[in-house]
């Protein structure tokens, strides 16, 4: 036993010890890395690929084929004037402008709506029309270089009578930042009402900002190497102060409570470190395999994800058990020093309220189980209809460019003309596509189509096709289903043609699609590996298992509140969503992959407390009342520090991380009231001692794994 505890005893010693040393170390580290982040980290891009999807295969056979800028960048400066855009003076404004954009952007290839190649992009009435700019594919840097000249012509070009807006993902506006402030100082209130003192609320959010410090740059060194989206660097905060400061949270309590128990700064330090020390090393790690286990579902933008999430949580998780120890060293016993008023006894963690809570639940536990099973399965009913896709400008506020323009192209054209497909066709000599275009324009859901438009060698054509829905609407996505499984196959059978259906849009069917089939897989192998840890740590059948049926409401609870705001656009506009739209498509997996490492997070901190009561005194309903009372007030403290912080995103622009923060927020609320204060008691005092079985087989079976240290 000595020698298992022995690692992180002497661990927390040397750092204690060491203290002065230590914390160079750590600063000398923050400095370093953030200043080479600054000076060679990577760019953030919204670029992904499917390897093997028909629409890669279409950006293939485009880049072959001679059209080097339909495979990349393609968007739109869009004109509208309520008196013609036809007047004289309006088209040699633009006209000017985009021989501008051509002379002064590299490689960048226009179509205007004056020339007799664009005749289809004016509209009906002649009051909207749009000019088409397509960039070669090239790296970050060049694609912002050219964006950034441009957003400054045509910011810079002055035609009276006439509105000018820029579409195209590329020229989003970055939305407004400070989420991450909110939540931060969200969590200093919650931390002085916890501790009731400034000095042990200071240490947990120094020991934070460092991990997430040191975190951010790790990961902007990693964007060079893995491609990542542009809103990587507010997920990983988001999760840092989060996660940093609920386990520094876990360490500095077991350390009051060795104070208040006789024990010296230096030994109090050795048991926070080697009980609250491995329990945050324990679930830290959790996360880290659960978000790393992304690697593998064959997602680009879930695999980048995941990588900077698991460097965010691994670095606040290495400060907390390496720095906070020394930082503990330069408080010593002072640490309810600057103490207020309301300030608790720190030996008196143990809390009434939860002891009389949990008795409550087990007098009437059938009734409390069966309410709490009602209420998830309430909130988890909207995640059976969940669509997966991507939003797009129509979701943006009104104060965004691209929205204007999205907005524009809609009233002009119709919603299709927002993300048109393209058709990508590989012909032989001698054939020819206008039967196949004629069979296209005639199928459901197609607004219109453009003439063929060939390469120079007439083996590649192009076309593009407007959807008569939105781009994020469901009849579009059933439109690309229908144009490569019913109309295509039909219109170029015994032709030689193949076409491929390609385009931003197509593409995002393709990304959801393989994300949807991979989700039940990805949700079925990490609920098997928490059943079987959980079983080892326990030595426990039924404990596990409900474990993993609660985990499985607590996310089905996220989704579902996920898809009411966001899918159904409840409550939507207040929290500035443009409009309804899909569920991002990364989302439900890398929601569920940080959800079970968080969720396992409480529930090795309430249950281990629980079993080490039951094996003192053999009596169930005493020690899930015992351990609920031990526990309650820190991880109240601990989830309402997570979801300020995740729900301070909400608060973001940003709909991605929108998303994220409130589904990561309903799930942790959930867990820390619904399953920790209702189900657990409830569920526990059903099966009574049942909840303890394992067969003896399986006991010697399974390895033996310790979460918690001596106290002593």
């Amino acid at each position: 036993m000595e020698r298992r505890r022995s690692a992180l005893r002497r661990l927390a010693r040397l750092c204690h010890r060491r203290r002065r040393l230590v914390l160079l170390a750590w600063i000398a580290a923050l400095v370093a890395l953030s200043g080479a982040a600054g000076a060679l980290g990577g760019t953030f891009e919204d670029e992904f690929s499917l390897p093997g999807s028909e629409s890669q295969e279409a950006v293939e056979v485009l880049e072959d084929g001679g059209f080097p800028t339909r495979a990349g960048f393609q968007g739109q400066l869009v004109v509208a004037a309520d008196d013609g855009i036809d007047r004289p003076d309006l088209e040699r404004e633009v006209t000017a402008l985009l021989d501008r954009v051509v002379a002064e952007v590299p490689d960048a290839a226009v179509t205007s709506p004056y020339s007799p190649e664009g005749a289809y992009q004016v509209s009906a009435d002649g009051t909207v029309a749009f000019a088409e700019i397509a960039l070669a594919d090239r790296d970050d840097d060049a694609y912002d270089e050219a964006v950034d000249t441009i957003t400054a012509l045509v910011e810079g070009a002055e035609v009276p009578g006439a509105q000018l807006e820029l579409g195209g993902d590329r020229f989003v506006e970055p939305a407004e930042g400070g989420s991450e402030a909110i939540g931060f100082l969200a969590a200093v209130v919650i931390l002085l009402l916890a501790f009731g003192s400034l000095l042990a609320m200071g240490l947990p959010l120094v020991t934070a900002l460092f991990g997430i410090g040191t975190g951010v740059a790790v990961v902007t060194l990693l964007a060079n190497v893995v491609t990542m989206p542009s809103f990587t660097l507010q997920l990983v905060m988001m999760l840092a102060i989060g996660v940093g400061i609920d386990y520094a949270l876990f360490i500095v309590t077991r350390y009051r409570q060795a104070l208040a128990d006789g024990h010296d700064p230096a030994t109090a330090v050795e048991i926070a470190i080697d009980t609250a020390g491995r329990a945050v090393l324990f679930a830290g790690t959790t996360v880290v395999v659960s978000v790393l286990g992304l690697l593998v579902v064959g997602l680009d933008i879930n695999r980048a994800l995941g990588i900077a999430a698991a460097a965010g949580v691994a670095t606040t998780m290495l400060a907390s058990v390496t720095l906070l120890p020394a930082l503990l060293g330069f408080v010593g016993a002072g640490i309810d020093r600057f103490g207020l008023p309301h300030r608790a006894r720190a030996g008196n963690e143990a809390s009434g309220l939860g002891h009389r809570w949990s008795r409550t639940v087990q007098r009437h536990p059938a009734a409390a189980a069966l309410v709490g099973f009602v209420v998830l399965a309430v909130l988890a009913v909207p995640a059976l209809s969940m669509r997966l896709g991507f939003g797009d400008a129509g979701n943006r506020p009104t104060t965004d460019t691209t929205r204007r323009a999205y907005d524009l192209l809609a009233e002009g054209f119709g919603p299709g003309a927002n993300s048109p497909l393209l058709l990508v066709a590989s012909m032989p000599d001698d054939a020819t596509l206008e039967p196949v275009v004629d069979e296209v324009r005639r199928t459901e859901g197609v607004a219109g189509a453009t003439p063929p438009i060939p390469n120079a060698d007439g083996d590649v054509a192009l076309v593009q096709v407007f959807p008569d829905s939105a781009p994020q609407d469901e009849a579009t996505t059933e439109l690309v289903h229908r144009l490569r499984d019913d109309v295509l196959p039909a219109a170029t059978a015994g032709t030689g043609v193949e076409v491929r259906v390609g385009g931003a849009q197509a593409a995002v069917v393709d990304y959801s699609d393989f994300g949807a089939s991979r989700l039940p897989v990805f949700i079925v192998v990490v609920l098997a590996v928490s059943f079987v840890i959980l079983m080892a740590v326990f030595r426990s059948v039924l404990v596990p298992l409900k474990a993993v049926i609660m985990n499985l409401l607590s996310i089905g609870a996220a989704y579902g509140v996920v898809v009411a705001v966001f899918q159904w656009g409840w409550g939507a506009s207040l929290i500035g969503i443009g409009r309804a739209g899909p569920v991002e498509a990364w989302a439900p997996m890398m929601l569920f992959a940080i959800v079970f490492g968080l969720s396992m997070d409480y529930e090795v901190f309430l249950l281990s407390r629980i079993r080490e009561e039951y094996d003192r005194t053999g009596d169930n309903a005493t020690a899930v009342a015992t351990g609920l009372a031990h526990t309650a007030r820190v991880i109240t403290a601990a989830a309402a520090i997570m979801v300020v912080v995740f729900a301070g995103f909400v608060l973001s622009g940003e709909r991605s991380l929108q998303l994220f923060g409130l589904g990561l927020a309903t799930a942790v609320l959930v867990d820390a009231t619904l399953v920790r204060l209702v189900l657990v008691p409830a569920t526990m005092e059903l099966l009574g001692d049942r909840n303890w079985w394992l067969p003896r087989w399986l006991d010697r079976t399974l390895p033996a794994v310790h979460i918690e240290g001596e106290a002593s």
